[in-house]
């Protein structure tokens, strides 16, 4: 039988200096690797309490920056440098391309339409009519609810319930605002706290009840995210002059249009979340730089780019992104280096949520444009080639 040891741990002072160094000696023994880079860092260790169990140390990721780019939000206005971690050449440089020629074309237009966090609980009955009268119930009691929901967060709110009667089950949604904080961990909180008063007061008989159905679709893609938001829903779009495309991508509104029309069939044959070029590439870069949880980029990156011809012969270009999940308080992005990324777009900090989501999809919509271009003039296998092979 392997020999199993245990990962070493100082109780009472398991996220000091001294117990990382003791779970590095630890791995370097039982494995045999010298781990000389994940020993450097600069950040103490009892910060990522909360973060990261079992400590030794950083995964040094490049970071890079996007820029200047013009965005007109509501939330985000003016010029940004974009921080972007990845390990992808030609990355940084394709959006940054993107970021000009939308700039220099007036700038990207971004709105967020609206924002939820979900918990989805599952109640089950003897026949679908005792499932109807419950959802009935939960009409009738949805400000106690709301009050029972909202005694466990000082800024979650409670917005609306969504409910499908199936066989004898109802499936629910319990749908929150979140301030600031992606909101996860709150809306279970929340909803645990409003279910315990349901199944304590409702005066019919629940004969099984789970605090999660499935259909929050947690850390999952699902078709539902992309008809009910989940995280922030934002649409950025841009103008782009047929000059300005011509002379800094060497493509055309017509041929781009064209491209568009056809990859949108390709995407309904694949079946994808997401019908433009790559969203998940600049939403995982941007998610690593400022400590978003990263799993969310499944949800975040689902998303309907659009384009079109203009009478003038411009191009129209948006994504419309219905679940962004990005905060700028709490989590990962209170750790030193997210938190400067963070601060690098004044998105750091309560009431700056909705500006980091603006400028993540203003980002997408850069890099969509710049790929895009790059099929049509037949760059793109050449600026991987020059830009993005790093031979070890």
């Amino acid at each position: 039988m392997t020999d199993r040891k245990p990962i070493p741990r100082i109780k009472g002072d398991n996220y000091s200096e001294d117990a990382a160094a003791l779970r590095r000696a630890f791995i370097e023994q039982q494995t045999g690797v010298k781990l000389t880079h994940t020993s450097h860092y600069s950040i103490d260790p009892n910060s990522v309490e909360g973060n990261a169990e079992n400590f030794i140390g950083v995964v040094q990721m490049p970071l890079g920056v996007a820029g200047p780019y013009l965005i007109n939000g509501e939330h985000a206005q003016g010029v940004f440098y974009v921080p972007m971690a990845t390990t992808e050449g030609t990355l940084i440089a394709s959006y940054s391309r993107g970021m000009r020629v939308i700039s220099e074309s007036g700038g990207a237009t971004v709105t967020v339409i609206e924002e939820f966090m979900q918990r989805a609980p599952l109640f089950e009955f003897a026949s679908a009519r005792d499932a109807r009268h419950f959802s009935d119930w939960l009409d009738q009691q949805h400000p106690t609810i709301c009050q029972q929901a909202e005694s466990t967060t000082s800024v979650g709110k409670l917005q609306h319930i969504q409910k499908w009667v199936i066989a004898n089950k109802l499936f629910t949604r319990f749908n929150y605002t979140t301030g600031d904080a992606a909101g996860q961990n709150m809306t279970g909180k929340a909803t645990h706290k409003a279910c315990q008063w349901i199944l304590g007061n409702y005066p019919g008989v629940i004969e099984n009840f789970s605090l999660s159905s499935g259909i929050e679709t947690d850390k999952k893609h699902s078709h539902m995210n992309l008809l009910h938001s989940r995280g922030k829903k934002v649409v950025a779009e841009a103008t782009i002059g047929k000059d300005v495309l011509k002379d800094l991508m060497r493509a055309d509104p017509e041929r781009m249009f064209r491209l568009r029309q056809r990859t949108v069939l390709g995407s309904l044959l694949a079946g994808s979340a997401y019908n433009g070029p790559h969203s998940a590439n600049g939403i995982a870069s941007m998610f690593i730089a400022t400590g978003q949880d990263e799993a969310n980029v499944v949800e975040s990156h689902t998303g309907i780019a659009f384009m079109d011809l203009t009478p003038a012969g411009d191009l129209y270009y948006s994504v419309t992104l219905p679940s962004i999940i990005c905060a700028s308080y709490g989590g990962g992005t209170g750790l030193p280096t997210q938190r400067e990324c963070l601060e690098m777009m004044d998105c750091y900090g309560q009431g700056k949520a909705r500006k980091l989501a603006e400028i993540i999809a203003a980002t997408v919509l850069a890099g969509d444009l710049s790929l895009a271009a790059a099929i049509v003039s037949d760059e793109w296998v050449s600026s991987h080639d020059q830009l993005g092979r790093n031979r070890p």
